[in-house]
């Protein structure tokens, strides 16, 4: 099931609503309160309909991620059982000198490191065993041949969810919690099938102590609202009108103005289920943290990575940027650690050269940035200058996520800088970028940048928050998503770009 559909949007989600409201209003009895909290009847409800959800899409599907949450659950029992003893081991290691040294060496890293190192098997089982067998045949000539799998749905962000789970409760910064809390947090339907990745300790902090209240219905029903207007209206309108546009044989205006609607589809595309998710969440009671905070008014792109996929960088940083020292240990380990995150974030978003020379620039380019932004030069660079430099690599570094092949992203941007031309040229430019694409375009800049401006976000909170302000706001919302709907309704379906990571 896809948010942005008519059964979810006029079936599913008002049910499910309405059904866990009637529950938390039910629970609010004094008579009821305490075998609605024994029971947990509200958490069971989000279950089921998350498990419904899920298996909308593949009904097989549901019964592998319930045995996964199992498992992942029963690992998470074995490392809370070895902390608890407490016991450790010491491991000596011989030095140039002679002398020995000591360590401790504490038995719930086994099991941490075997249910960790279980779960990165299923990803790379699923999503990357094709891709490991190509390069083994190119590389040593042989003719090895992976079976070829359909990936579980949002199987990536399932696999950073449970190390979540699995290393907050090693590092003791959250408890196992019952099976309902696993299965809870590990199929939660807002966000299960592209995030925003939620750190269990940020979710199991709020299962027991969030409350539905009519201020979190009105935020998350704006963030829905605003969600399907980004995704339906703007991203599925740029993503059709390049659905038109063939690869070759157009004029260098044309090729320029799909590498400018690629970037505009991929960020409201993103940024739109994303709003879906929080708003959709808190209206269930949840809060969970923003994942986008206009990254295109980034002036570097270490700034474009603060604000992009936030929930993302913020699991790297987590789970794999500070384990390996962070910027603790100097500026040479500094920079190693930045390298590794970005390969890693390559290669997390897809199994092919494309996304891993996508990485690769990313971390090139922070670490470069890292490592002179304290210069003279840098320091004294026009910002004029550094946004430009830095929007241009962003609307280049996505094309390697449009096409499948580097050359073919790099003919497309060939032909945009004009290196690259065609005798006959069947459609100009005028053809593909009608008048209602070039509006929309220009709203999708605007809401991009300009927006995110603080002086216009503060005006906005200062008059939303009066009762004119709140039921102009409000009717101004309402009017868009009922454009929202329309397009939905005439419009062919189109999936959100990141179901495929």
């Amino acid at each position: 099931m896809v948010f942005t559909t008519q059964i979810f949007t006029f079936v599913f989600l008002p049910l499910s609503v309405i059904i866990y409201l009637l529950a938390d209003r039910l629970s609010c009895i004094k008579a009821l309160n305490g075998l609605f909290a024994r029971l947990r009847v509200k958490d069971f409800i989000l279950i089921l309909f998350s498990l419904g959800f899920y298996a909308w899409a593949c009904f097989d599907n549901v019964f592998r991620l319930l045995a996964y949450i199992v498992i992942v659950y029963l690992l998470a029992l074995l490392i809370s059982y070895a902390k608890g003893k407490g016991k450790y081991v010491l491991l000596r290691s011989a030095a140039p000198d002679g002398t020995e040294t000591a360590k401790k060496f504490y038995l719930s890293v086994i099991p941490f490191a075997l249910a960790v190192a279980s779960v990165v098997f299923v990803l790379v089982y699923y999503n990357y065993s094709g891709f490991i067998s190509d390069c083994w045949n190119k590389l040593f000539g042989a003719n090895t041949h992976a079976v070829s799998l359909t990936a579980p749905l949002g199987l990536s962000f399932i696999t950073f969810s449970a190390i979540s789970y699995l290393a907050d409760i090693y590092r003791g910064q959250a408890e196992p919690g019952s099976i309902v809390d696993c299965v809870l947090y590990l199929s939660f339907f807002p966000k299960v099938i592209s995030g925003p990745i939620v750190l269990y300790r940020d979710f199991h902090g709020q299962i027991a102590s969030r409350s539905c209240d009519f201020d979190k219905f009105i935020s998350g029903a704006n963030r829905i609202m605003i969600g399907f207007a980004k995704k339906v209206i703007l991203a599925d309108t740029f993503g059709a009108c390049l659905n038109e546009i063939p690869k070759w044989d157009i004029d260098w205006i044309t090729a320029a103005g799909t590498l400018l609607l690629y970037m505009l589809q991929i960020y409201y595309d993103f940024a739109g289920y994303s709003d879906i998710a929080i708003g959709v969440s808190k209206v269930f009671g949840f809060e969970f943290k923003e994942n986008f905070d206009f990254p295109y008014r980034s002036k570097s792109i270490t700034e474009f990575w603060r604000r992009w996929h936030i929930s993302l960088g913020a699991w790297f940083r987590e789970y794999v940027y500070f384990p390996l020292g962070g910027s603790r240990k100097g500026i040479k380990r500094t920079l190693i650690n930045l390298g590794v995150v970005f390969a890693l974030t390559g290669i997390w978003h897809g199994a092919g050269w494309n996304y891993i020379l996508w990485g690769a620039i990313n971390g090139v380019l922070a670490v470069i940035e890292r490592a002179v932004v304290n210069k003279k030069g840098y320091i004294k660079t026009p910002s004029a200058v550094k946004y430009i430099f830095t929007m241009a690599v962003v609307m280049g570094f996505w094309q390697l996520f449009r096409f499948q092949t580097i050359r073919d992203a790099l003919r497309v941007g060939a032909i945009a800088v004009g290196y690259l031309k065609f005798d006959a040229i069947p459609y100009t430019w005028q053809y593909y970028y009608t008048a209602p694409i070039i509006v929309f375009a220009i709203i999708g800049i605007l809401g991009a940048t300009v927006l995110g401006s603080p002086k216009i976000k503060s005006v906005y909170g200062r008059f939303a928050a009066t009762k004119v302000g709140f039921v102009v706001s409000q009717a101004v919302l309402l009017g868009v998503f009922i454009l929202a709907i329309m397009f939905m309704i005439n419009s062919t379906y189109s999936p959100f770009i990141y179901f495929q990571y």
